[in-house]
Parts: structure tokens; C-alpha cells; sequence
């Protein structure tokens, strides 16, 4: 990642990133699958995914990196294309 217009990113971001990036097809994976291969509970996750999708934090939208969706009880994080394209250019995921 040298590109100084990339944001900074923590170690749990570009873990999640990379976790994404190498799931299979486009569906992405439960959180609790993708918090059991990073250590990580729910809501850590959920707040580094929001933090990378389009929600507004302090007034600024995200990059839209990740989406989240949930289907009755479960919860799923995938990456969009713009954060597949961010994974391919900058993760070489």
C-alpha cells in the first residue's frame, strides 16, 4: 500500500479486507464466520465494516468498500466492486 491518497487503514481494516477478498463468488461471509477466522467479536466487526461501507460517520460518507446485509437472523459482510477493485489494486487480493 503505497499510494498517498490511500486512507489509513488499522491492521483489523485490511484484515477484513483480505478476508473478504478471498471468499468465494460474490456472496461474502457471516460475521461470525469472519469473526472466528480474525478473533474478533460482532460488534468490533461491525464498527470496522461501517466504517468501510457508505455510511456517514461524522458527517463523511465511507468509501463503500463493504456492504452488510442481514437476512432474518444472520448477518453477512461482502465486498462491493469498488472494494474488490481497493483489494485487487492496493491488497493485491
Amino acid at each position: 500500500m503505497d499510494d498517498e491518497n490511500l486512507p489509513a487503514l488499522d491492521e483489523l481494516s485490511i484484515a477484513i479486507l483480505r478476508e473478504l477478498a478471498a471468499a468465494p463468488g460474490e456472496a461474502g461471509m457471516s460475521l461470525p464466520r469472519l469473526g472466528k477466522h480474525l478473533g474478533q467479536g460482532a460488534s468490533v466487526l461491525m464498527r470496522s465494516l461501517a466504517a468501510m461501507s457508505h455510511a456517514r460517520i461524522g458527517g463523511v460518507e465511507g468509501p463503500g468498500w463493504v456492504r452488510v446485509t442481514q437476512v432474518e437472523e444472520r448477518w453477512n459482510a461482502a465486498l462491493t466492486g469498488t472494494g474488490r477493485a481497493f483489494c485487487e489494486r492496493y491488497l493485491g487480493r
